[in-house]
């Protein structure tokens, strides 16, 4: 009777172990291996968007603008305060996003400058 119950409990272990092995690989992929893949791709489309003007930090930490793009040797030029340096495009390291410009309206400039002219002369 004894052997039965080893039988029976030695059988669902083999079981529980392949079920076990496949929730580890399972885990490997969702956890591990996919958020890399996506992180890479990232990095690609990063790197493929690269045009002059972008201002970039580089793997050494190094800040610059980007001079100009070489897509058949994959490399970049770029303008460290006028020292110009040539990179693998692999290099950079990320893109700076810098604020977007925002248009002055020259009128409206002039207008308030006006109106802050007055109150300095009421405050007279």
């Amino acid at each position: 009777m004894n052997i039965s119950f080893m039988a029976a409990a030695a059988g669902f272990g083999s079981y529980s172990t392949i079920i076990m092995m496949i929730v580890l690989v399972g885990f490997t992929y969702f956890f591990m291996i996919k958020p890399q893949k996506k992180r890479q791709q990232q990095a690609m489309d990063m790197l493929s968007k690269l045009k002059k003007g972008d201002k970039v930090i580089l793997v050494s930490g190094l800040h610059a603008k980007i001079d100009s793009v070489n897509d058949k040797d994959k490399t970049v030029v770029v303008d460290a305060d006028g020292i110009f340096l040539t990179f693998s495009k692999m290099a950079v390291r990320q893109v700076v996003e810098s604020a977007p410009k925002q248009e002055v309206n020259p009128a409206e400039t002039e207008e308030k400058a006006a109106s802050e002219e007055e109150q300095a002369n009421e405050d007279k």
